[in-house]
């Protein structure tokens, strides 16, 4: 088997990257989303892409124009994945949402469409029964701004059958990604292993009164020469899914620290539509987030 035909659920932040990627490189795209208005957002974000590309990768208006053409919509799911060699989901990082989701796709795709996950921090094993293919089921992590951050983490779990494991390897890497297989399931695979950790203890000390946002990004930028500190790469993310990763640690732990994050981000961010970069504001404001600024870092 060889993988032309990709089909994208979900069309945010991730989905709409992981989109264009594949395109870019080649692969017949279906973007999937519940309506017409999300898929008209998607578009839009196609077209900032496109101009990132050109700017980041040096991408001429012909890869450009090509990689569109590659691209078609549908709020159909059936008709989605009708032809569908991998679909990748990139729904929300909520455990409830990704079943109900793969309860309906699961009588709908062919049999021999791949499933993938884009879930940052949830298992694959999680939803392996609801697929109803656990053996031709596994995980497929991008991180955020995927031109530049080329990595794709891809893990199994138990039934994952090891030849479909390596399709999926095979085509990160005709994206364009540094490929980074995962032998054992891990929550947050390797990068978030590494990441979150960060965000929880910048976010900690935010609600906590230790320090505020500037403080606390200074502190890591200067201290360890990243160009970004921890509140940058939250709107990067997304705070929509810091949101949903501190909802999901609070219900399993009753956490005091989480539960406080968790109202913070609600009241500040979610309830203002502040959520980061992709609505050009969040912990900072954009296309020119102070910490980008000449003197930011300056004694």
């Amino acid at each position: 088997m060889k993988i032309k035909n990709v089909t994208i659920a979900g069309s945010g932040v991730l989905g709409s990257q992981i989109a264009f990627q594949a395109a870019f490189h080649g692969f017949h795209i279906v973007v999937f989303d519940i309506n017409e208005k999300v898929l008209d957002k998607a578009k839009n974000s196609f077209q900032i892409l496109a101009e990132n590309f050109k700017k980041d990768l040096n991408a001429s208006d012909g890869q450009i124009e090509a990689a569109f053409e590659r691209i078609s919509y549908s709020t159909d799911l059936k008709e989605a994945v009708s032809d569908a060699d991998l679909m990748i989901e990139a729904i929300p990082e909520n455990p409830a949402i990704k079943t109900e989701f793969y309860t309906k796709l699961a009588p709908l795709a062919p049999e021999k469409t791949i499933f993938a996950t884009n879930t940052s921090t949830l298992l694959p094993s999680m939803f392996a029964a609801v697929t109803g293919r656990p053996e031709k089921f596994l995980s497929l992590h991008f991180a955020n701004e995927i031109w530049k951050h080329n990595t794709a983490e891809i893990m199994s779990h138990a039934t994952t059958n090891p030849e479909v494991f390596q399709l999926v390897v095979d085509f990160a890497k005709h994206i364009g990604m540094v490929t980074l297989p995962l032998h054992k399931e891990q929550p947050g695979y390797i990068v978030n292993s590494l990441l979150v950790p960060l965000l929880d203890a910048a976010t900690s000390l935010l609600v906590n009164d230790v320090a505020d946002v500037e403080t606390i990004d200074k502190a890591w930028m200067v201290s360890t020469g990243a160009p970004i500190g921890p509140f940058g790469i939250l709107d990067v993310v997304g705070i929509t899914t810091a949101y949903n990763i501190n909802s999901i640690k609070f219900e399993k732990t009753k956490s005091e620290t989480a539960g406080k994050v968790v109202d913070f981000l609600k009241k500040n961010f979610i309830d203002q539509n502040k959520l980061g970069l992709s609505t050009s504001e969040g912990f900072y404001q954009y296309p020119n987030p102070a910490f980008k600024e000449a003197d930011f870092l300056k004694p």
